[in-house]
């Protein structure tokens, strides 16, 4: 059993932690009212401009720069997902454009855009599969601390891990202590339930929808960052995300709207994620998929008892998903 355990742990916390990258950024995206289904796409953002930058450093450089090898690919995954984020704020606050299918849209968008520049490098590199392999980039990426072997399974579970992996943990409890206690987490709140109300206080609402979406769509862009070239050891491949993205804004509703919460709640989901691989179905294929759909049964079974309570606390911002006109105030 302990095996078990010390085997599966932290394939689910790596499984997890693309996850936590995400419902954090679109959990501050929604205290602020708006409503981005577009998360997948910017995770495909982020991940893409991330090879991009790593592929151009590892082509073009003479001997590997360790700071540069991370820094490069971090600076081009943030700019990468900050600028869509940018894109789904003008469009749906400034221009006043539907939530929904803006969303939509920039995940079309974003999977197309990964899917073609990726595709474009795949041929630069004379690859002989379809693939792009940046191990020299990876390996940095994926160091972990040096005294991780030597403390048996303690150090397996708990510090096996590159340093994306804490920072997405430290990002999460950040982010729960800014929305909880502090001003600028009240004013976010307030601008997330009542826009009106909030505009009155002299709140201004369009700077805090614009930066809460634009940071919330840096850190999932980390996601992608983190899945291509920590997870998959520097491989990019089409399509390699899966349903990932919509996990990840799945999550946000497992957990209520609170990023703490979904720590441990990403590495439920990520295990939940790769249980199939570990129970015995034999060649039954439809018992495997039926295991796949254990995280999204269980974001169901969560959301019909939420609704069933009716606590305030546990109910999204009242404002998610709804444009505001000021001069209607």
């Amino acid at each position: 059993m302990l095996n078990f355990l010390v085997t599966f742990i932290p394939r689910a916390i790596m499984q997890g932690i693309p996850l936590l990258y995400g419902s954090t950024g679109e959990i501050l995206t929604e205290k602020s009212g708006n409503l981005n289904l577009g998360i997948p796409g910017i995770m495909y953002m982020g991940a893409i401009s991330s090879v991009i930058g790593a592929f151009y450093y590892e082509t073009f450089r003479t001997s590997m720069n360790p700071i540069l090898a991370v820094l490069i690919p971090l600076v081009c995954c943030l700019l990468g997902s900050f600028l869509t984020g940018l894109l789904y704020c003008f469009l749906t606050v400034s221009l006043r454009a539907n939530q929904n299918v803006t969303g939509l849209a920039i995940t079309t968008f974003g999977v197309g855009f990964g899917n073609f520049f990726g595709g474009s490098l795949i041929k630069l590199s004379n690859a002989e599969v379809p693939a792009i392999v940046l191990g020299g980039t990876s390996g940095y990426i994926k160091t972990t601390l040096p005294f991780a072997n030597t403390t048996g399974w303690f150090g397996q579970v708990f510090l096996s891990y590159g340093f994306l992996a804490y920072l997405a943990i430290i990002i999460a409890l950040v982010a729960s202590y800014v929305l909880k206690r502090t001003r600028v987490g009240l004013h976010l709140r307030a601008v997330g339930e009542s826009p009106a109300t909030a505009d009155a206080a002299g709140i201004n609402v369009v700077k805090y929808k614009y930066v809460a979406t634009c940071v919330g769509s840096m850190i999932a862009g980390l996601g992608g960052l983190y899945y291509v070239l920590d997870y998959s050891n520097g491989i990019w491949s089409h399509n390699a995300f899966g349903d990932r993205g919509w996990l990840a804004i799945a999550l946000v509703i497992f957990t209520i709207w609170r990023p703490s919460v979904s720590i441990l709640a990403s590495i439920l989901f990520g295990g939940l994620y790769i249980l199939y691989l570990y129970i015995p179905t034999g060649t039954e294929m439809a018992i495997k998929e039926i295991y796949k759909m254990f995280p999204y049964v269980i974001t169901l079974l969560v959301l019909i008892i939420v609704s069933l309570r009716k606590k305030r606390e546990d109910q999204p911002p009242m404002s998610l998903g709804l444009p505001y006109f000021r001069e209607e105030r």
